[in-house]
């Protein structure tokens, strides 16, 4: 049957709304899986970017974390370097120091002469620490120098088999006392016209300097030769039972104290007549004597043990019993304070009353540590070590 125009018409009105019913589902459809996958793309991009915030905070905490873990492990470090100060280092020598001593107190200042085995004793400004001079002349090892009270000489002992006399302003060498063997040790008198000196002769010399010709015109050569002849002592004392190590004039000059390389004791001789008026007993070799200033103390480093001895008595005062072996120790009555090295190669600064150490011990020195001496004043103290070096150190206060 043929359709009339009419349902013609319809159909196609149907049609066209079916068709856009479907294109309109599609559309929709499109629609709504394009705004799924940009919800689940946006969605994707900030949990990306959360866990990227994370991160970076974790990262933070970290990192500070790892700082105060560093913070807390350099603090005691700090602590410790503050603790432990810096000394004045002094060069110059190419041998080890194996003898320090300070000069009185002068209208010049106060003056350190070192000894070395490099031969050339060294003279340098006690607080400074700065190098004043050489006293060039010896052949061998210089194993001890000393100054008189004034500081206007110098008198060094060598392994040359000589003593020489300095002139300390000048630096030249007024006269050389020749020995038959290593001169170890050389000591002024209080009052500057005797000079002793001992070695490996076991034999200590006095020799008069007011009979000396000290003409410094006709010696001006500081290898000068010209003066050594066998000059004669004013006396001898004999009776060492082996080499003589250290000598020193104590009780106004009237006595010399001396100690042996080999032999444990300190031997007392009376000036006048050369005999031993006494003898101090030691556990071990004496390996370093040191006189108070005011003459009333005497401080000696045998082995492990420290004594203060008292000189109207030669009797020990006091007693201290160190850790480790040493060679020097010295006391400062005016600080309450004694400083001690040995082969541990550190300073030790210790408290009178108790013993005890005080503060971080002087850490520097490259080998055992020779010699220690406190400065005059006390405020200050130096030493000497295998090194060849010389460290000059703060008297540190009591906790």
């Amino acid at each position: 049957m043929k359709k009339s125009h009419h349902d013609l018409s319809l159909l196609r009105i149907r049609l066209f709304l079916f068709f856009s019913k479907k294109k309109t589902l599609f559309v929709r459809h499109i629609i709504k899986n394009f705004q799924h996958t940009r919800t689940h793309t946006y969605t994707r991009a900030r949990i990306r970017r959360k866990r990227e915030r994370e991160r970076a905070l974790a990262s933070c905490l970290f990192f500070a974390r790892r700082n105060i873990n560093r913070e807390k492990k350099r603090q005691p470090r700090e602590m410790a370097a503050a603790a432990q100060q810096i000394p004045l280092v002094c060069h110059g020598h190419s041998r080890p120091i194996v003898s320090l001593e300070y000069s009185k107190e002068t209208p010049d200042g106060t003056f350190l002469v070192s000894s070395s085995k490099d031969g050339k004793p060294m003279l340098r400004d006690a607080t400074t620490g700065d190098w004043i001079g050489t006293f060039e002349g010896h052949r061998g090892a210089c194993w001890d120098a000393t100054l008189n009270v004034p500081a206007t000489h110098c008198a060094t002992a060598s392994a040359d088999f000589s003593a020489k006399l300095f002139n300390a302003i000048t630096g030249d060498c007024l006269h050389t006392f020749a020995h038959r063997h290593i001169v170890k040790t050389v000591c002024f008198s209080q009052c500057g016209t005797k000079l002793i000196t001992g070695g490996s002769e076991k034999v200590v010399r006095i020799f008069d300097l007011r009979k000396l010709e000290l003409d410094s015109s006709s010696s001006n050569n500081k290898d000068s030769n010209s003066n050594t002849t066998m000059t004669q002592p004013a006396s001898e004392l004999t009776g060492a039972p082996s080499q003589i190590k250290t000598a020193r004039y104590i009780c106004n000059d009237e006595l010399i104290l001396s100690s042996c390389s080999d032999n444990p004791d300190l031997r007392v001789w009376d000036a006048r007549t050369g005999i031993i008026a006494t003898t101090l007993k030691t556990e071990n070799a004496v390996t370093s004597i040191e006189i108070s200033e005011d003459g009333k103390y005497i401080t000696t480093a045998d082995g492990k043990n420290v004594t203060l001895w008292d000189v109207s008595s030669f009797r020990p005062m006091e007693t201290w019993k160190m850790k480790y072996n040493m060679e020097s120790a010295s006391v400062c009555m005016k600080e309450g304070k004694f400083v001690c090295g040995g082969e541990d190669m550190w300073v030790h600064v210790h408290d009178c009353a108790s013993g005890e150490e005080i503060g971080e011990p002087g850490k520097g020195h490259h080998g055992p540590v020779h010699c220690v001496r406190f400065a005059p004043d006390g405020k200050s103290y130096s030493s000497g070590s295998e090194d060849g070096t010389i460290r000059i150190w703060q008297t540190p206060a009591k906790k």
